[in-house]
């Protein structure tokens, strides 16, 4: 994958990340910091996709590389915000919705089909050709 494509994928995929939180936590009388926001996000997306990658790199266990991050996922957001149970629920389900729609959304309309390359989504371009 070109390092600018990753590049994308990571600000996108933190930019959505940095949304599901606000609005998983929206209800609540004082939101948290930006700052801590921004952070959890940061070591959940940001971090999490570059061991992922260093981890498909290297030839980690697929189970490793994208374990590690998803248990990141699961566990690092709902302890850092003490979330209620239906926070949590959002969360979860947004979470884990995210990747596969920025993978669909990037490989239908762009052609860029390393998001999640082991679910093959065709092209808008490569259909009409």
């Amino acid at each position: 994958m070109p390092p600018t494509r990753f590049f994308i994928f990571i600000v996108v995929s933190l930019l959505v990340f940095i949304g599901i939180l606000r609005w998983t936590l929206r209800a609540r009388p004082v939101m948290p910091t930006a700052g801590l926001t921004c952070g959890i996000a940061f070591v959940v997306v940001v971090v999490g996709m570059c061991f992922a990658k260093f981890g498909a790199t290297t030839g980690l266990p697929w189970p490793v590389y994208y374990g590690v991050p998803a248990a990141a996922t699961l566990v690092l957001p709902p302890l850092a915000f003490r979330m209620h149970r239906s926070e949590f629920a959002w969360y979860v389900l947004l979470a884990f919705a995210s990747s596969p729609a920025i993978h669909a959304v990037f490989s239908f309309f762009v052609g860029w089909h390393e998001y999640m390359p082991f679910w093959p989504i065709p092209s808008l371009w490569d259909m009409h050709s």
